[in-house]
């Protein structure tokens, strides 16, 4: 989700992930869902979303594109169940790395309806996730060895945590599957686990008012399901905890990666033929400082905001990302000039020193929406505020560059 921190927030930068709820006070959210998600919907002024709607529509639009096709996972089915085991096989992991790639994004996902896990009996438990194959996948994954019923809910191939802020990973959705897969008659439990990260969308109290199911909130990370489904429902302070360690960085930098080197690949493609106007008499010095110089500065920016901003997050000053960027292209930008002060003049530096800078701000700006450390508020400030600079930037700086072209 396209989050930022609240820049009026007192808390440090590192204890921001750091989020740790009781069982009471989770009591307590639930006591007045109600109202949060009135004055929710009432706030994005969009209709919920529907299965008909047409691809393409924007995922944080009025409407959720629902996708064409469903991936198999199952390796059997019996009395209009799937079975499906925890160990992932090479099309699995394939798939995993597209969508990290960001290749599958928004169409990556699995029917929605009851999974058996292993060899479920009436008494097994139930848990309940999204859609998404790479949570789907991610659960299994970390229940092995075990028999549970795998409850997936349509949220239209996002992941639990942005499907419950957009409304798909909610109250009717959950309810519909409860009734639609006839699970009260598929099992004697009457409780069913749902991930802590999909609170803000499910009403818990109308859960149980209308199905039966209590429904009990597990741990943050699906590696503590098994601890908690084993101590009873139980939560210790750690399962309650969002992290976001260099692991989970490292993993997420792809998918904001790619579109940032499509985009520098495309503005090359452009500026190579341009070379050649510019230069008519020496072509191949145009080609080194129209387009393979630019490609190093551009590509620093990249670099700076895409690469090591998310990577040094947690120790960069400053809560905007944008902000973080620039101890990061300084970093970046101060040996490379350095390193070319004999090849190209002052200005020259200037200028595509500040292009970098402009693109790095932009690229770490976007990593919000893969980031822990954000809220919608902080976002929006955020981007009123830092567009603006990151385009004058980036003008100022093919201004001065071009300037330094003409004056040679």
């Amino acid at each position: 989700m396209n989050e930022m921190t609240d820049p009026k927030a007192k808390t440090d930068i590192g204890k921001i992930v750091e989020v740790s709820l009781s069982d009471a006070q989770i009591s307590q959210i639930e006591s007045i869902q109600p109202i949060v998600t009135g004055a929710h919907q009432s706030l994005l002024k969009t209709a919920p979303p529907r299965p008909d709607t047409a691809a393409g529509q924007p995922c944080c639009g009025p409407r959720v594109p629902a996708p064409q096709t469903y991936i198999p996972v199952a390796t059997r089915t019996e009395d209009g169940i799937s079975y499906v085991g925890s160990a992932l096989n090479f099309a699995d992991r394939l798939g995993a790395v597209k969508a990290r790639l960001g290749k599958w994004r928004m169409s990556y996902a699995i029917a929605p309806g009851l999974y058996g896990l292993g060899e479920p009996t009436r008494n097994s438990p139930v848990v309940v996730t999204a859609n998404y194959k790479l949570s789907f996948d991610h659960l299994r994954r970390h229940l092995a060895g075990r028999n549970v019923w795998i409850l997936v809910l349509n949220t239209y191939g996002i992941n639990v945590w942005c499907a419950a802020g957009k409304g798909t990973f909610g109250t009717e959705e959950l309810i519909a599957r409860i009734r639609k897969t006839q699970l009260a008659d598929r099992v004697d439990t009457r409780k069913i686990i749902l991930p802590q990260l999909g609170a803000p969308g499910v009403a818990a109290h109308s859960v149980k008012a209308q199905t039966g199911f209590q429904v009990k909130w597990g741990p943050v990370e699906a590696a503590d399901l098994g601890a908690y489904i084993d101590a009873d429902h139980k939560a210790t302070p750690r399962m309650r905890e969002k992290r976001f360690p260099l692991k989970e960085r490292l993993v997420l930098i792809p998918i904001e990666l790619r579109p940032a080197l499509k985009v520098l690949l495309y503005i090359l493609a452009i500026a190579s033929p341009l070379a050649a106007l510019a230069f008519p008499g020496a072509y191949l010095n145009g080609v080194v400082h129209y387009v393979i110089l630019l490609a190093m500065y551009m590509s620093a920016g990249v670099l700076s905001g895409a690469v090591l901003t998310p990577l040094l997050l947690p120790f960069l000053p400053g809560r905007a990302f944008s902000m973080k960027s620039i101890w990061v292209s300084i970093g970046v930008l101060v040996p490379l000039g350095l390193a070319m002060t004999n090849q190209i003049d002052l200005t020259e530096l200037i200028g595509l020193s500040f292009i970098s800078a402009g693109i790095a701000a932009y690229a770490a700006m976007n990593f919000t929406g893969a980031s822990t450390y954000t809220s919608l508020s902080g976002v929006k400030k955020e981007m009123r505020l830092a567009v603006p600079v990151e385009i004058a930037s980036t003008a100022l700086g093919v201004g001065i560059w071009l300037y330094s072209q003409i004056a040679a």
